[in-house]
Formats: structure tokens, sequence, C-alpha cells
């Protein structure tokens, strides 16, 4: 039978397992997808600890991890048109990625282009979706200046590349031991830590135009000072803070289109994935382990043998 990496009840790792699954049926508007990588990200140990997305359906235990594949298309549901058994394709599964096997509606499915590797589109579908969707949300000027918190992760790394290519210029905020990665992306780091804000007007002495939060927190209500226009301040990261702040959280598109964009922008070389680790399915928790510590550069993807 095919493997899945689920959470079996809502906790911490302990309630994660390696399991046995029956192969999914898709419905109609989905394809079953051959897994060949799936994407890790923060928000798949939150979900492990009950953590949903505002409105949206619960999860039948046990679950499966991930939000983001790439793979192969093995069967069609009804009512799709536009794909067909052995197209390479990548997306945002219906219920979990870490797995042989995964279910993806068509509306979050793309074509993975030629050149491009299952690894470096797995990362795709939730980071540099999340990070399009939030730059062009911000709708700057070319020229104006943008920071960003969390610069050395998934999200952090695409959202800078994004704009830097708008013509934006970019604040990083990341760990000291990133500065040398997010300075190579046309980045100016700024070192987290307290007093972010008078590191940040140093940095920016004519002060920065939006900001793109990644953290939360006291981050994020730092992040906000530096700002006159509370419409400017936008998180992935924290709803209930940003929405006291006057900011909104990052408004997500979820569609195909998107997905074609960002794949575009990988293919040419504009966005690197930077997937700077790569772990087998069986192996999964550690995968897990390195985005949850909080210390991963880029992004980490779990392998899925052919």
């Amino acid at each position: 039978m095919p493997k899945a990496y689920v959470f079996t009840r809502y906790g911490g790792p302990e309630a994660e397992a390696l399991v046995e699954l029956d192969r999914p049926t898709p419905g109609p508007g989905q394809v079953l997808v051959a897994v060949r990588a799936a994407g890790v990200n923060p928000v798949d140990w939150k979900q492990r600890t009950g953590y949903g997305r505002p409105g949206g359906p619960g999860r039948d235990l046990p679950a499966v991890f991930g939000n983001e594949v790439a793979g192969v298309v093995e069967e069609l549901g009804d009512d799709v048109t536009g794909f067909a058994a052995g197209d390479e394709v990548f997306g945002n599964p219906v219920a979990g990625g870490y797995a042989e096997y995964a279910l993806l509606p068509v509306h979050v499915t793309a074509r993975k282009p030629a050149g491009l590797s299952y690894p470096d589109a797995a990362a795709l579908p939730v980071a540099a979706a999340t990070a399009y969707d939030g730059i062009h949300q911000l709708a700057l000027p070319s020229g104006a200046t943008v920071l960003i918190t969390g610069a050395g992760g998934g999200v952090g790394v695409a959202a800078t590349q994004i704009a830097r290519a708008l013509g934006l210029r970019v604040v990083g905020v990341a760990s000291d031991g990133k500065k040398d990665f997010v300075e190579s992306l046309g980045a100016v780091h700024v070192p987290s830590g307290p007093e972010l804000a008078e590191r940040v007007r140093a940095a920016a002495p004519d002060g920065v135009d939006a900001v793109f939060d990644l953290v939360g927190g006291e981050v994020l209500e730092a992040a906000a000072t530096l700002l006159t226009d509370p419409r400017k301040l936008i998180t992935g990261a924290d709803r209930e803070t940003v929405a006291r702040l006057g900011g909104a959280p990052v408004e997500r598109a979820r569609t195909a289109a998107v997905l074609d964009k960002v794949a575009a922008l990988a293919a040419t070389g504009t966005l690197r994935p930077f997937v700077t680790r790569t772990f087998p399915l069986d192996r999964a928790g550690e995968a897990l382990r390195t985005v949850e510590d909080g210390h991963a550069r880029g992004k980490i993807v779990i392998e899925v043998g052919a």
C-alpha cells in the first residue's frame, strides 16, 4: 500500500507517523498525482497543533502533512479537461502531500516547466505563490522600499526576488547567520532581535514604504512603527496582530494562473526556489523538524521515489 506521513492526533511531534494508506481516488475536478516531491512549510507543523485557515474545513484524522507537491498525473476525475495521464504538474493538494500519491484540484494545479526539477517545482505552490500574492497586493511603484521580515525563509526568499525583479528596494530582516544569503538576493540585511525598528531606520534612512511580515508577534509590532500608512502593512504569519495594527493578511489568490506565473519566473531564473536540503519520505519527520526549529535557510523539500 502507498506510504504517507501523517499526524494521528493534534499535538507535538509524538503525534506523527509514517503509515500505509489506500491509494486515493480522484473526485470531480481532481487529478491523482504520483508525488515526486513535496515542499515543507511552517504551516505544516502548525496544522498538527490544530491551526487552520479561517473558514477552512476541519481535518479528518489521521491527516497527511503537506500543502504543496510536484509529480506525475496518474488518473483524472470526472469533468477534468486540459490534463492527461503522464503530465508533469505541481500544485496544492486536497489533503496532504507528504505521500506517494496525492489528490490535486485542477484549479490549483499547473504544468511543470520541462526545465524545472520536481523539488524546485514543489517549492512554489505555497512559498512562492504567497510571496507573489503579497508583493502584488502591496502594489508599490518601482523604486519604493519594502521591509520583509523573515527574509531568509521560504516565502521571504521568494518575496525578495520578486520584489527586486519589480524594481523595489528590499530591506530584509533575518538572523545574523543568514546575512550573506539575504544580501546575495539583492536585499539590505538587518539582523533580527531587540530594537529592530532602530536598526531598520539606520539601514533605510529615507524610511520604508511597506512591510511584508512573515514572522508575526513582536517583530510585526516593531515593523509597524516604521509605517505612516497601515494599509501598506501585510502579514503571512499573524492575522490577529495585523488586524489590531490596521493592516491586513496576505490575500491569497489560490489559482492555477498564479502558479503559472511563478513557474514562468522560476523557469527563466528570475525566481530561484533555493531548495537547500532534501529528505526522503521515510525521514519526513527530520524535514519537518528542520522547519519547525526555525533555522532553515531557503526551502526544505521531501523527495518521493519514482
